[in-house]
C-alpha cells in the first residue's frame, strides 16, 4: 500500500490533480453556507512579534509572502542548476524556449491591455495571463503524452523556467511599494553573509536557512515583495559544496523541498486564493473587461506568442525545432503553456491587493476559464501527437526489422 502511494505522489500528473481539488474545494466552500467560515479562516489575523519588529498580517498573506517565498526559493534552485549544469547550460537548447517564453508574456499581455486600456485600475492587472503554471502543465503533459520525445518535455520545462524568471522580474519592477531603506540594507547584509558562506564552503544547510529567514524577514518590511527573497537567496546555495552529510547541497535541498512544494505549498496557495463566489453574479460581472482579458490572455495570447515566436525563430534561423518533435506536438505544448493557475492568481492578488473583492473574483474567474480551456485543447492536440508518434514509431521500428 505504502509503495503504491509512493508511486502516485512521484507521478508527475498527481501535484497538478491536487491542485484542482483544492481549487475546486476553495469554490465549494465560497457558494455554500460555509463562505462566512472560508472568508474569516483566511482574513483572521497572526501575529509574530520578535522584540521590536512585528510582522501583524491575515493568514491569506502569510500564505501569498510566506509559502510561496518557499515557492520561489524552489524556482530559484531548480533556476540555477539548469542554468549551471542543466539543459539551459547550452545556447541551442536555450534559444528557442527563450524566445517562445518572451513572446508568451508579451502577446498576453498585450491582448489584457486591449480590453482594459481605458480602465486605470483594471490595467493594472496586464501581467496576470503572462504566467505559466508548470505543475498543470507538465500534470496535462503527462496525462497525455508519455509516448512523446523526451525534448518536448524539456522544451516545456525550459518555457515555463523562462517564464518563472520574466515573472519574478515583473513583480520586482512594477509590484513592490515604496521601498524602506533600512530593511534594504538589512537584507543587503544577510546576502553579504551567504555570498561569504558560499566562498568559504560553509557545510551546514540550517546556517544558509537562518540568514535566509532573517533576509526575508527584512525584505518583507522593505517594501520589495518578500517571494523575491526566496528566488535570490537560491543563488547563493552552493551547487556542488557537501553538507555534513557528504551530499552536495543544492540538489539535496531541491529533493527534499519539492514534495513540500508540489502537495502542501502549492495546494494550499490554490485553496486560499480559488474560492471565487458566483452565486449571485450577474452575466455583465461574469464576463467583464478582466475576466475577458484574462482569459483570453492566457488561451488565446500565450499558444499564439509562443508557438508563432518559436515558427518565426526557426524559420528565420535563430533557433531550431527539438530533436524528434513536430510542429503539432510543439503547438500542443504552447497551448499547455495557457496553464496559468498558481502564478496568474499570484500576480492577480498583488495587482489588486487594495481593491475591492471583485476585482478578484474577476481575476480568479478568467484565470480558471482560460487554464481550463486550454488544459482542454492542450490535452486533444497531445493526445493525436502522442497517437501519431506512436505510429510513426513502430513503422520505423517495422521497417528496420
Amino acid at each position: 500500500m505504502l509503495s503504491k502511494l509512493n508511486q502516485v505522489f512521484k507521478h508527475d500528473a498527481a501535484s497538478g490533480v491536487l491542485l484542482v481539488f483544492a481549487a475546486l474545494l476553495a469554490m465549494i466552500m465560497a457558494n455554500t453556507p460555509l463562505n462566512g467560515f472560508y472568508n474569516d479562516l483566511f482574513n483572521t489575523q497572526v501575529v509574530v512579534k520578535f522584540g521590536a519588529f512585528e510582522v501583524n498580517k491575515p493568514l491569506i498573506l502569510w500564505v501569498n509572502d510566506g509559502l510561496m517565498a518557499i515557492f520561489f526559493f524552489l524556482v530559484g534552485l531548480e533556476v540555477k542548476r539548469e542554468v549551471l549544469d542543466g539543459h539551459l547550460k547550452s545556447r541551442d537548447q536555450v534559444m528557442l524556449p527563450a524566445v517562445g517564453a518572451i513572446a508568451g508574456i508579451v502577446v498576453p499581455a498585450l491582448i489584457y491591455v486591449y480590453f482594459n486600456y481605458d480602465e486605470p485600475v483594471s490595467i493594472d492587472g496586464w501581467a496576470i495571463p503572462a504566467a505559466t503554471d508548470i505543475a498543470f502543465a507538465l500534470g496535462v503533459y503527462s496525462l497525455f503524452g508519455k509516448s512523446l520525445p523526451v525534448t518536448l518535455k524539456l522544451f516545456l520545462l525550459s518555457v515555463a523556467i523562462f517564464d518563472d524568471i520574466g515573472a519574478i522580474i515583473i513583480i520586482a519592477l512594477f509590484y513592490s511599494a515604496e521601498l524602506s531603506t533600512l530593511s534594504l540594507i538589512i537584507a543587503a547584509i544577510g546576502m553579504c553573509i551567504m555570498f561569504v558562506f558560499n566562498r568559504l564552503k560553509v557545510r551546514s544547510e540550517a546556517m544558509y536557512i537562518l540568514v535566509g529567514i532573517v533576509i526575508w524577514a527584512a525584505v518583507l518590511k522593505s517594501g520589495v515583495h518578500a517571494t523575491l527573497a526566496g528566488f535570490a537567496l537560491a543563488w547563493f546555495i552552493p551547487l556542488r559544496g557537501k553538507n555534513r552529510s557528504g551530499l552536495e547541497m543544492l540538489p539535496h535541498i531541491e529533493h527534499k523541498l519539492h514534495p513540500w512544494v508540489a502537495f502542501a505549498i502549492l495546494p494550499i496557495f490554490a485553496f486560499a486564493n480559488a474560492g471565487v463566489q458566483l452565486l449571485g453574479t450577474t452575466q455583465e460581472q461574469i464576463f467583464n473587461p478582466i475576466v475577458i482579458g484574462v482569459m483570453a490572455g492566457l488561451f488565446v495570447g500565450k499558444q499564439v506568442g509562443i508557438f508563432g515566436a518559436c515558427w518565426l525563430a526557426v524559420k528565420l534561423g535563430f533557433a531550431k525545432l527539438p530533436d524528434y518533435v513536430t510542429w503539432g506536438q510543439l503547438y500542443g505544448a504552447s497551448i499547455l503553456c495557457g496553464i496559468g493557475f498558481t502564478m496568474s492568481l499570484f500576480i492577480g492578488s498583488l495587482a489588486f491587493e487594495n481593491m475591492s473583492a471583485d476585482y478578484l473574483n474577476s481575476v480568479k474567474v478568467g484565470v480558471l476559464a482560460g487554464s481550463i480551456l486550454s488544459a482542454i485543447l492542450g490535452g486533444i492536440v497531445i493526445s493525436r501527437s502522442s497517437k501519431s508518434f506512436d505510429t510513426r514509431a513502430k513503422l520505423r521500428a517495422q521497417t528496420t526489422a
